[in-house]
């Protein structure tokens, strides 16, 4: 009676060992990380930053040797790390020391040691190994592993975690060559059933600790939760703690390393963007990083010379800038000539190399890069293409001060999903979208990113290609196109490469369809770059039509508003000129319908110089909102049947006698300056005896054409005055 009770009582007490009580949990100060770095690469530090983190202890092993243990995209090796590892183990007394041997280069932390130890304690053996679904590198040891009931089957060599007696066993037998392969050996002790068993080893099948990258792409996703990231193995349902881009996967641990471990979370964003920055507040401007800025003109491309004009604003002291301008477009030339000679001796030194040196794009860039890898002063490259619309002045002093290898301004074209940067690459090199490139370009996503090609415009250290990149032709490929080849370059050096859009930097010019037939080419924009068209060519306050109710009423009806600035009103003036075949101002005129007009004017009509299109683009663009504003209930369409520029000059035709324009509404656009280009001139609306004596350049008159508004235009006695006119209908 007494035993029955005694057993009811304390039996259940005897299951408390199966499970692994607190006391028996092994300490964190037991655990030891220890990994081979011949030198410090960007992955090394990516490593090192996660593994500080969750505050692991690290021993690294090998600094400053010369690494001899192979390519991962070659043939086997990794001997040498065996060797490190086998002589540090050696000095080891701690046999309750926990070692977690795991490569760096392409290695991040996804959570801390206690889960770590946790999960390696569960898996009941004294070495845990990360496996694969690959065999590698002999095939024909295939049928030798042991079958698994669920999960990858073969050893990884990456990683693998032990007490330290079972690990020293375990590379006790080592002897090999520093280019012998790793994963091999420690294959061949895995497949041996006594050695297996002796060391008490066993593969983490399901990735509860380990995740290696190579044949589990598509197992592996981001986990967002609770503000924090997880990379998520879905084929196991498992949250490993190390997440290794091993063989041909280094991209895809750039892009999860983006995130993990918490980089950048929802809810917080991006969380080491201001680290390891390099302020440039606490500097002299005498003492700014030394910038060689290359400009690289290679295909007619719009807005050359406001390239130029954004390029002298750049707040940056222009004595610590050294230009190098490569121009193969003999269209530019006079653009390059007149900014250097107006502007080019507040630089430190300027280098131009014209269409005449016959020199490709790659070997333009070569050079560029070569000028300040060799000179001494130069701190950066900055390489800028002539395409690249950069609106923000600082965003030298912010890439210089983000202390990257290689980082770039994020880029956009208006209204397109097309940038400067890839997030990700094909299987053959070329683009594919990563699955956070659109919350990327459009901003959701803000931060500082690791990307796997950058073009057009981009930051160079030079210690960089004085060091990794002293490959002259970096740019050369037979079957990449110069950026790409860079690129490809860079990759396989391990060195990585960033875009930001942590600001607004500005966007690309689309240089489609540029023709070079007229004087002032960029008038002909609108359609292909409608945000500098309007930049370059509409009033500065024009916006403010709209917001603040700047407009005029001179007249009844008649509304006065800027719309044109004066570069618009000086190239549509010029283009006119330029073209120069000015109508008689004669009653018979072939150009309209009917050939007959009934209040001549001296003047050019837009489709006789192809502007027809672009103009009807600037009157729904700029002029219907205004209509529709003023005339409530009215919508116009912006069709014209006459749309010119009319000359006046007071021995030619100084003045126009009362009439109804043959239009619903007329556009009246002043070209140039009254009291500065001619004296005299204006417009006066007989009905209402009331006169708009003082047009303002870029300034434009809406009035009603029929019935309403008889008007006539007032002589011009001074200089020439120069008007586009549109009569527009519905």
């Amino acid at each position: 009676m007494r035993l029955g009770w005694f057993l009811l009582f304390f039996c259940p007490l005897l299951l408390l060992p199966v499970t692994v009580s607190e006391e028996q949990r092994v300490p964190g100060d037991k655990l030891l990380v220890v990994t081979v770095a011949t030198k410090e690469t960007d992955g090394f530090r990516r490593f090192l930053r996660s593994a500080e983190h969750f505050n692991y202890t690290v021993k690294v092993l090998g600094q400053g040797e010369t690494w001899r243990g192979g390519d991962y995209m070659s043939a086997p090796g990794g001997g040498q790390k065996v060797r490190l590892l086998k002589a540090a183990l050696g000095e080891m007394k701690d046999e309750d020391k926990v070692i977690l041997f795991i490569d760096s280069y392409d290695v991040v932390f996804a959570s801390g040691p206690k889960e770590l130890l946790k999960k390696f304690q569960q898996a009941k053996h004294k070495v845990v190994f990360s496996s694969e679904s690959l065999i590698w590198p002999d095939r024909h040891l295939e049928d030798k592993h042991p079958h698994v009931r669920e999960g990858n089957r073969f050893l990884g060599s990456g990683g693998f975690i032990g007490y330290l007696p079972n690990i020293k066993e375990l590379v006790s037998d080592w002897t090999g060559e520093d280019s012998d392969s790793d994963q091999l050996f420690f294959t061949k002790i895995y497949i041996d059933p006594a050695k297996k068993k002796s060391i008490n080893i066993t593969l983490d099948s399901k990735c509860r600790l380990f995740q290696n990258l190579h044949g589990a792409l598509d197992e592996v996703v981001l986990k967002f939760e609770d503000g924090r990231v997880r990379a998520r193995n879905v084929l196991y349902d498992t949250l490993p703690v190390i997440v290794h881009g091993n063989g041909p996967t280094k991209l895809q641990i750039n892009y999860l390393g983006n995130y993990i471990p918490n980089s950048w979370t929802f809810e917080t964003g991006c969380t080491v963007c201001h680290d390891d920055l390099h302020p440039l507040t606490a500097l002299k401007e005498s003492e700014y990083p030394l910038v060689a800025i290359g400009i690289f003109i290679q295909q007619p491309t719009p807005f050359v010379s406001v390239f130029f004009e954004r390029l002298l604003k750049m707040q940056y002291p222009k004595n610590r800038l050294k230009l190098f301008i490569f121009s193969q477009e003999p269209h530019h030339e006079r653009h390059v000539t007149s900014f250097l000679r107006d502007h080019g001796s507040l630089y430190r030194d300027v280098r131009v190399l014209g269409p005449e040196e016959e020199m490709d794009g790659a070997a333009s860039r070569n050079l560029g890069f070569d000028m300040c890898r060799k000179d001494e002063d130069c701190d950066y490259f900055f390489s800028l293409d002539i395409e690249v619309v950069l609106k923000n002045d600082n965003v030298l002093k912010i890439l210089i001060e983000q202390n990257l290898p290689i980082v770039a301004p994020m880029i956009t074209r208006v209204g397109r999903l097309w940038s400067n940067f890839w997030g990700a690459l094909s299987a053959d090199g070329y683009y594919a979208r990563s699955e956070d490139y659109v919350d990327l370009v459009q901003g959701r996503r803000e931060g500082v990113w690791n990307v796997p090609y950058v073009t057009n415009v981009y930051l160079v250290k030079a210690s960089l290609l004085r060091t990794e990149l002293t490959d002259y032709e970096l740019f050369n490929s037979h079957i990449l196109d110069p950026d790409m080849a860079f690129c490809h370059n860079v990759r396989i050096k391990g060195i990585f490469m960033y875009v930001t859009n942590m600001h607004t930097f500005g966007r690309i010019l689309s240089t489609d369809n540029y023709q070079t037939s007229h004087l002032h080419n960029d008038l002909w924009q609108i359609f292909e770059n409608p945000q500098d068209w309007e930049d370059r060519y509409i009033h500065e306050n024009y916006s403010l039509i709209m917001k603040t109710n700047l407009m005029e009423t001179p007249c009844p009806d008649v509304y006065w508003f800027p719309v044109f600035s004066d570069i618009a009103c000086n190239h549509l003036v010029e283009e006119m000129e330029n073209f120069g075949q000015w109508s008689g101002g004669a009653n018979t005129d072939t150009r309209i319908q009917g050939g007959y007009e009934n209040v001549p004017t001296i003047d050019i009509h837009m489709n006789q110089i192809n502007f027809d299109k672009e103009w009807r683009k600037f009157l729904l663009e700029y002029i219907a909102p205004i209509t529709e504003k003023m005339f409530p209930g009215y919508y116009t369409q912006a069709q014209f049947d006459l749309a010119f520029v009319v000359r006046y000059k007071p021995d030619e035709q100084p003045s126009l006698r009362p009439h109804h324009d043959a239009s619903t509404f007329t556009i009246n656009l002043a070209l140039n300056q009254m009291g500065v280009d001619f004296q005299g001139g204006g417009c006066r609306f007989l009905r209402y005896n009331c006169s708009v004596q003082a047009p303002r350049k870029g300034w434009a008159l809406m009035h009603p054409g029929r019935l309403t508004h008889y008007h006539e235009g007032l002589p011009t006695t001074g200089g020439v005055r120069y008007i586009a006119v549109s009569f527009v209908d519905p």
